[in-house]
């Protein structure tokens, strides 16, 4: 039986966070997510969605000529074949990232795929969905992220890295909740208290307004 995700959009952007920031990337969105965090922004690919096979979804991606390849969505390891699309796009020798909130084990991921993983603070009402095995998955090349919507959430920010030597796992990427905290605050933060993260900012809501499809 051929594999298949339920596909909320597959568009042709500018990689808006990470460390790939604007990079032009082909974004797979899938649908469904088990997480109701607070300051989403994409809440209309909770549900709904067209089915693809992954033959159709490759054919697609393989149309915008692009290099690197993002699987969003939503909670992309919410649909099981997902692991199976990322094997396939490392196949076809894409540079492929995942955006995920670490709520559902990564230990079946390919390990050539780019881990951009959550982690969900107090403020965003879902830290308890905090799979912390997931940590045991994260290599040297892939990105921990944490979006802050307090000065109290900057200040558990700090402990979990030190409880959990995030710093000495991977890259480690802080950016403000849009609207909650001051992107000059958190910077100001940052250098303050010399933290080894990279500050950052949603490229893609400064340009378009967080509009769908980009």
């Amino acid at each position: 039986m051929e594999m298949s995700l339920r596909i909320t959009e597959i568009f042709y952007s500018l990689q808006g966070e990470s460390s790939t920031v604007g990079l032009p990337t082909v974004f797979v969105r899938l649908t469904g997510c088990p997480l109701r965090c607070q300051y989403c922004d994409t809440e209309y690919a909770f549900t709904g969605g067209e089915v693809f096979s992954i033959d159709a979804i490759l054919e697609k991606i393989a149309s915008f000529k692009a290099k690197y390849i993002c699987v969003t969505g939503g909670e992309p390891m919410a649909q099981a074949n997902c692991v199976a699309l990322l094997d396939r796009l490392c196949e076809e020798n894409y540079q492929v990232s995942m955006e995920t909130s670490g709520a559902i084990s990564l230990e079946q991921v390919d390990a050539r795929v780019k881990k951009v993983m959550d982690i969900k603070t107090p403020d965003s009402a879902e830290a308890d969905k905090n799979l912390w095995e997931n940590l045991n998955y994260i290599t040297p090349h892939d990105e921990i992220k944490v979006v802050l919507c307090s000065r109290e959430d900057y200040e558990w920010f700090k402990d979990i890295a030190e409880t959990y030597s995030l710093y000495d796992r991977c890259e480690v990427l802080v950016s403000p909740s849009y609207g909650e905290v001051e992107a000059q605050d958190l910077a100001e933060w940052v250098l303050e208290d010399n933290l080894p993260v990279r500050f950052q900012m949603q490229l893609h809501k400064l340009l378009w307004n967080d509009e769908p499809g980009h």
